[in-house]
């Protein structure tokens, strides 16, 4: 019988029966099976970010300030936590093109949010934040125009599912409308977006989830505030209300939330947080309800339902396809 010390270990987690917990050896951290938490705190974890990006709506609709000006605001709460926290973890030194593709995310979420603020105050919360959640689509097709990818053709199937809901939508807001205004800039916001995720995608082997946030952020703040003094936002001179409105946004869902998605992300299929994620604007309509006192008509509903509908199998089949055609990791 082999002793103890040559017995062979049973590995006490999924991440390490995958092989994910062997460090890398260029300076990495070296992540320990007794490290990796249990299951429960990785949903726990999705479940808490989810509520809390699904209060961003609702926050930006209470403080009432223009879209560039809460954007601003909503970044700048968060940065004052995470630069701290991440000058103390001493990172290490970055190359430029990790620090170029961070730049460039930073400044395309920054595009982002600035219209879905202004869009969130020009329609329903819950419309906003709904179609800013086609996202999924616009990057399935930048993957195929900028990267070369092949989609299914269960993608294709959902996009037009979830553009037909999008359609319905759109359609029930009046497009000469203030609501139709609305809608069209939270699609556009959608796409800016989708665009950051896919000049970031490439950059998150190489950063930590931490200085990744951190210089995403701080490469937004320039490109808001220069928005705010273009746009003519003020930046200052609000009530107690929008204050505490924009402190929330940044803080709870901007820095809370991102930040427990980014956790349940490291020990969750990355397919399981995306479909939850899904939830998000179905949280916002909720909270609109007593909050904001919106609520949805059955057209809303419905659009809303093929939106959905079709963003789910969209990642159902690009978890497919991964699953199949993605190369085993040798890291």
């Amino acid at each position: 019988m082999a002793s103890d010390a040559t017995a062979p270990r049973r590995p006490r987690s999924l991440r390490e029966r995958a092989g994910l917990g062997v460090g890398r050896s260029s300076g990495g951290l070296r992540a320990r099976a007794g490290a990796v938490p249990p299951q429960w705190r990785a949903y726990a974890a999705l479940a808490l970010g989810t509520v809390c990006i699904g209060w961003s709506g609702i926050f930006v609709k209470l403080a009432g300030v223009p879209g560039p000006a809460s954007a601003f605001y909503r970044l700048f709460f968060s940065v004052v936590v995470l630069l701290p926290w991440w000058l103390r973890a001493r990172p290490g030194r970055l190359s430029r093109r990790a620090f170029g593709l961070a730049a460039a995310g930073g400044v395309f979420f920054a595009l982002d949010l600035a219209l879905w603020n202004a869009a969130v105050l020009l329609t329903s919360a819950g419309r906003a934040t709904l179609l800013a959640n086609v996202a999924p689509l616009w990057v399935g097709l930048g993957s195929v125009v900028l990267l070369g990818e092949r989609l299914r053709l269960g993608f294709w199937a959902g996009m037009a599912v979830a553009l037909a809901g999008v359609a319905v939508i759109v359609g029930a807001g009046g497009l000469g409308a203030a609501t139709g205004v609305g809608d069209g800039l939270a699609l556009l916001a959608s796409a800016f977006y989708a665009a950051y995720i896919l000049t970031t995608r490439q950059v998150r082997v190489q950063l930590d989830t931490l200085s990744f946030m951190t210089l995403a952020t701080l490469a937004s703040l320039p490109v808001l505030a220069g928005l705010s003094v273009a746009t003519g936002a003020p930046l200052a001179g609000y009530d107690a209300r929008a204050w505490l409105a924009l402190l929330g946004v940044g803080l709870i869902s901007q820095l809370v939330g991102w930040l427990a998605i980014n956790f349940a992300l490291g020990h969750l299929r990355s397919a399981v947080v995306a479909v939850t994620l899904l939830g998000q604007p179905v949280l916002t309509a909720i909270f609109a309800v007593p909050v904001l006192g919106e609520r949805l008509g059955m057209t809303d509903l419905a659009g809303g339902a093929l939106v959905l509908g079709g963003i789910y199998w969209v990642h159902r089949t690009q978890e497919r396809a991964a699953a199949v055609f993605s190369p085993t990791a040798s890291d």
